[in-house]
């Protein structure tokens, strides 16, 4: 059994990974330069490792945690659609603070516009249901939680009778 914030950073590290191939291989297919790990460099002394290193604990300590012990009881829907949730939030946030702070515009119009805020956008989102998706319900799972982890119906599952 695994507690809330290991799964939490677990869905975190492997939404980083998926968002991160996302930018780094799927972005420049539509002619797009997603180098997240240089953007955060340039607000840390220039240095591309370092840029990487800050995108990987922002998504898989730092979000994961606020997600799944701050956020959770608050978001609407089960575990997957309130992942997105909130990834929509971070991209929001990123649209309208971060990119502006690193040079890129509001919703990135001086990195490609509507076409690099909209794929921000569906990286965000595949980060947050992936991190929804494996963090699963907040609270530690039991015995008494089917595989999804919602709560079984003991007449579907009748105690097994002596005979």
């Amino acid at each position: 059994m695994r507690s809330t914030s290991t799964r939490a950073i677990l869905g975190g590290f492997v939404g980083t990974v998926v968002m991160t191939a996302m930018m780094y291989m799927v972005a420049p297919m539509m002619g797009l330069n997603m180098d997240i790990a240089r953007m955060l460099g340039s607000m840390l002394g220039n240095s591309w490792v370092m840029g990487m290193a800050m995108h990987f604990v922002l998504g898989t300590v730092i979000f994961p945690l606020a997600y799944a012990l701050v956020l959770y009881a608050w978001l609407p829907g089960g575990p997957v659609v309130k992942g997105a949730t909130w990834g929509a939030i971070l991209w929001i946030v990123a649209q309208v603070v971060v990119m502006p702070m690193m040079g890129a515009g509001f919703f990135s119009m001086a990195m490609g516009g509507m076409m690099a805020a909209g794929g921000s956008l569906v990286g965000h989102l595949l980060y947050g249901s992936v991190l929804g998706g494996i963090a699963g319900p907040v609270g530690p799972r039991s015995s008494s939680t089917g595989p999804i982890g919602q709560r079984r119906n003991d007449r579907d599952y009748p105690a097994q009778q002596e005979s």
